[in-house]
């Protein structure tokens, strides 16, 4: 019997579980790892699982993920891991049984870590570095042309590292004498959450590539890894939309990267179709060639709806080296923002995408570029501006990153008297000339980007008459996390895109 195919929704999106912070027995033989679901309820819940590094059995169940149990930490003899549950801190075996209450803290469990034969834990809460002389630093990856991600101590060896290359992601070990890393394999898509035995001979991360969510892989670091979960099973049963990767050259000829999901179930020779570009946030992220479907408006949220859907890596992101991402210190929205353009064009060009019928988002940095795109361009019909900044002067003084916003935005606004460098930079500036339809989405409790920054644009939109929505949601900070939220966000969104894009034809 075939199998019926799914419809997606948002709360098949928000409701599927996803796992997290994997953890590597000192021994190489077990994985353990948090399981939890993308969108928060009145509380937010997990369990632990663990898995053999081999593969050679499925996952067992820890925790009954009842509470919110998380970070896996193994014991130095592998015999056993303590984890954090809720406020308290617990110890079991491997191999299951009942967990051992340990310590309740009140104030919150930050990290932890089992020491000697797992009978005495470390508990950190809150930590304050101490004052001294700081000592010499050395870059250890100048000059590479990829950047790096995540460092992983190793016991008995060399630090591994994973380092963005690309719309793939490489595993490095460093050189001790030379003091470089040296490539050790290469892997598709997005991996993070590295985790390492003692010996170094067996590691543990979370992977996905164009059609395979994250899970949970384990192996040797220069061979195949081998995937331990599988917790998302029924996306099997959906039609997603074609994933291609895009090389293309910018104006000046800079060598450039980017996704493109076709509609669900659509060829190139059925385009043009209605075209949204999604930027990432940062500016120093990427769009790896990996799984993109999230409470944030992704790529095939919005293919299986009928987009297309461009996401774009300008110079700034991370992938292509240092000097790739520099690019755009002091300096947002300018050339990063013609990079895109060009990616744009390139697709009208090959008759992808409808020049009538362009929309663009994002989050954070995302949202930021949104909203100076359409101070920029009259030739999107539709935009989302989520968490971004429409003033860095702003930014500056109510940010978390405080001055070091200035390095984005080229000033802080007490040098002088001004027109400052940030005033020619920030979207507020250019309010003027949105005609574009603009959704602004926003978290009411965001300290990194301010909810103040949405509604500034959303008076200066008021003030020249253009039609826009501004949501705040409650109880929210920088990322969407309850689920009810979530479900909005998306629903929203893409209704957003219909709206003022025009439904896109089914493939029916």
């Amino acid at each position: 019997m075939s199998e019926v195919a799914l419809e997606l929704s948002a709360e098949l999106v928000v409701d599927s579980a996803i796992p997290q912070d994997p953890a590597i027995s000192p021994d190489g033989r077990w994985v353990a790892y948090e399981v939890t679901t993308v969108g928060v309820r009145e509380r937010r819940l997990s369990a632990l699982w663990v898995a053999p590094a081999d593969a050679s059995s499925p996952p067992a169940r820890l925790t009954a993920g009842m509470t919110w149990d998380r970070m896996p930490r193994w014991a130095p003899d592998s015999a056993s891991l303590c984890y954090a549950s809720d406020q308290e801190l617990h110890r079991i075996r491997p191999d299951g049984g009942d967990a051992v209450a340990l310590i309740s803290w009140r104030a919150g469990i930050f990290d932890h870590l089992p020491l000697a034969d797992g009978r005495l834990v470390a508990v950190f809460d809150v930590t304050v570095a101490a004052a001294g002389p700081a000592g010499e630093h050395r870059n250890l990856t100048a000059g590479m042309a990829v950047c790096p991600a995540e460092l992983v101590q190793v016991a008995d060896g060399p630090p591994l590292a994973l380092f963005a290359d690309g719309l793939d992601t490489a595993l490095y070990r460093l050189d001790p004498a030379a003091l470089r890393f040296r490539r050790v394999s290469t892997m598709q898509g997005g991996v993070d959450a590295l985790t390492a035995s003692s010996s170094g001979e067996m590691i543990a991360a979370r992977a996905s590539t164009a059609y395979q969510p994250k899970d949970i892989h384990a192996g040797p670091p220069g061979g195949q890894l081998a995937r331990l979960s599988d917790t998302r099973p029924e996306l099997r049963l959906i039609s997603w939309g074609t994933q291609e990767r895009l090389s293309y050259t910018a104006s000046d000829g800079l060598e450039l990267d980017g996704i493109l999901i076709r509609p669900a179930g659509m060829s190139r020779q059925d385009g043009p179709f209605p075209l949204i570009t999604l930027v990432h946030g940062g500016p120093y992220d990427r769009h790896a060639d990996e799984f993109m479907l999230g409470w944030c408006p992704s790529g095939q949220w919005l293919a299986t709806g009928g987009y297309a859907v461009f996401l774009p890596n300008p110079r700034g992101s991370r992938g292509h080296g240092h000097e790739f991402a520099a690019m755009v210190a002091g300096a947002v929205g300018t050339d990063e923002w013609t990079d895109i353009l060009s990616g744009i064009d390139l697709l009208i060009a090959a008759g992808v995408a409808d020049p009538e019928r362009l929309g663009i988002g994002g989050w954070s940095h995302g949202g930021f570029m949104a909203a100076w795109a359409v101070g920029q361009a009259g030739r999107f019909k539709a935009a989302l501006m989520g968490a971004g900044i429409s003033d860095w002067g702003m930014q500056v003084g109510v940010g978390e990153l405080g001055t070091q916003e200035a390095g984005l935005g080229g000033s802080c606004g007490w040098e002088s008297t001004g027109p400052h460098r940030h005033h020619q930079l920030s979207p507020i500036s250019h309010a003027s000339q949105v005609r574009t339809p603009v959704l602004i989405l926003h978290g009411q409790d965001d300290t990194n980007v301010p909810v103040g920054q949405s509604t500034y644009f959303h008076r200066a939109l008021c003030r020249y008459g253009v039609e826009h929505e501004l949501v705040v949601y409650p109880r929210e900070g920088h990322s969407i996390m309850e689920r009810n939220h979530q479900i909005d966000l998306l629903r929203r969104t893409r209704a957003w895109f219909d709206r003022w894009l025009g439904q896109p034809a089914s493939d029916e």
